[in-house]
């Protein structure tokens, strides 16, 4: 069960004054008016030191506890032999909803893949959220026999329940990884109908928005983050991973590594961030990653998203985006000053260059050039004086 704040092991039992006793001795026992039970912290020293204490005494029924480690192990990551926490929900759904044994395989040889594949983490964290979500959804029904006509119930399900094409795209990519590289079925049998992909455009900030959105950063730590996410167009990934040695004030550049695609690239240093990251460094003397998190590794990319989210609020800025926002603008304003599109492509470490050219549809070099229609009527003016 999941209780205060973590994963227990409840103990129910007839009443039974000698077990009771037992119990109480233990390490961590407590008693929970609200499930009625003894419990103890999901921990294997705890479990063992259980049953070595009571297995004389009664005989133990922990088939729900097996079944819950064995979903545990394959949906959840370990860290070694130390336990990952888990959220209430995560642990919620393991307990109501278990997978059945076969597609427990398939999601143990799904990961196992993925990682001799060697996908990035966040490929590998959209693809098993996918196809996880499938696998939840088909019961006790075995993943491995399923057709292609129920595939695309699946998938309108999903755009009947509101799903972002790009979700329903990540969903079909996760499916066809199963059939076509865990199973190593024909592609052909797989090419599945694919929705539209809407054309958007990203908000941009003006240059003063950001000056404004940096100027309301009090936290130096706060403002190194913005900056280098603004200075060098950084994916947001990329801000959080970056390392002391990634800095180099020699040849002014920061090395990129492992990017998307785990590609690595170089970007131009700028003057006035190496003063703000040198300022940062003597008050914080960050060791090996350049911003460091609260368990003293690299810092979440969460946190780095509330940043944002609150020097937008307190600047007035009101456009929608994240921290990716600032590596959209960092590619506009370069093309604004005249940098080449292909250049730009570099430093963002874009491998199609079509990726790239959606900046031109921005920029005001190029639109802000167009005079409307409508200043040529200048005999209007008059209206608003």
């Amino acid at each position: 069960m999941y209780h205060r704040g973590g994963e227990k092991v409840a103990i129910r039992f007839s009443r039974n004054a000698k077990i009771e006793n037992i119990i109480k001795q233990l390490p961590g026992a407590r008693w929970s008016q609200t499930y009625k039970s003894w419990y103890l912290p999901l921990e294997k020293e705890l479990c063992k030191l259980l049953y070595s204490k009571i297995h004389a005494h009664a005989t133990l029924d922990y088939s729900a506890l097996k079944t819950y480690l064995q979903q545990r192990n394959v949906v959840v990551e370990a860290e070694q032999t130390v336990l990952k926490p888990v959220r209430n929900a995560t642990a919620k759904m393991m307990i109501e909803h278990p997978l059945s044994k076969a597609n427990l395989k398939a999601l143990y040889e799904y990961k196992k893949l993925l990682v001799l594949k060697n996908y990035s983490k966040n490929t590998c964290r959209v693809y098993l959220n996918e196809f996880h979500l499938l696998l939840r959804k088909l019961g006790n029904t075995p993943i491995d026999q399923l057709k292609r006509s129920q595939i695309e119930r699946y998938l309108l399900h999903l755009a009947a329940n509101k799903h972002s094409e790009a979700q329903i795209h990540s969903a079909i990519n996760a499916i066809k990884f199963y059939f076509e590289k865990v199973l190593g079925n024909e592609k052909e049998m797989y090419e599945l109908p694919r929705p539209k992909k809407p054309k958007l455009l990203p908000d941009v900030l003006a240059v003063e928005e950001v000056m404004g959105i940096i100027i309301n950063i009090e936290n130096i730590k706060h403002r190194a983050i913005i900056m280098v996410g603004y200075s060098a167009g950084l994916r947001a990934s990329e801000i959080v991973n970056l390392q002391l040695i990634d800095i180099d004030s020699k040849r002014m550049m920061i090395h990129i590594r492992r990017g998307k695609g785990d590609k690595d690239r170089f970007v131009p240093l700028s003057i006035i961030l190496l003063d703000t990251l040198r300022a940062y460094f003597r008050i914080y003397h960050p060791k090996l990653y350049l911003f460091v998190g609260e368990g003293g590794g690299a810092y979440s990319v969460r946190s780095a998203q509330e940043i944002i989210k609150m020097a937008k609020y307190k600047a007035g800025v009101k456009k929608n985006g994240s921290l990716h926002m600032l590596r959209h603008s960092y590619a506009t304003h370069l093309l604004e000053t005249g940098t080449d599109i292909s250049i730009i492509q570099k430093l963002l470490g874009h491998s199609d260059i079509k990726t790239t050219l959606r900046y031109t549809h921005i920029a005001c070099k190029t639109i802000c050039k167009v005079e409307s229609p409508l200043d040529k009527l200048s005999n209007l003016r008059f209206l608003n004086r």
